[in-house]
């Protein structure tokens, strides 16, 4: 069963996350992003907004700004630490071999992208999942 867009609350359209660019998220309106999705190769992946080298350091240096100035790779504005957009593995910086923490993202048939757990805490098996 697809994801009932009255089971979660929307983050996003998934169009609102180009190939390369990447999103923060602040979900209670905290003045603070909690995570992140970033768009690589057309693949939605959202992760923490938490760098593995100092838990809860946040990552981006200004919102939004949670990629490398290439857009190639995630990067710890803070430490400098690099990680790859698909699997959080950090390949450059003080955290080299750690990974980022992965939050699971549904996107339902509006294309509005939510938070998986949130959608299967109701039974529901969302359209599309990204690991």
């Amino acid at each position: 069963m697809p994801v009932d867009s009255a089971s979660a609350q929307p983050l996003c359209h998934a169009s609102r996350v180009a190939p390369g660019q990447a999103l923060g998220v602040d979900l209670g309106d905290e003045g603070r992003d909690q995570f992140f999705i970033v768009n690589h190769q057309g693949t939605l992946h959202a992760w923490r907004n938490a760098c593995p080298h100092v838990d809860g350091a946040p990552m981006a240096w200004r919102r939004h700004a949670y990629l490398s100035p290439d857009g190639q790779q995630v990067m710890c504005h803070a430490h400098g630490a690099r990680f790859e957009p698909d699997t959080g593995l950090c390949v450059h910086g003080p955290c080299l071999g750690q990974r980022l923490t992965r939050v699971a993202i549904a996107i339902d048939e509006q294309g509005q992208v939510r938070l998986a757990h949130l959608a299967l805490a109701h039974n529901e098996q969302p359209l599309k999942e990204f690991p």
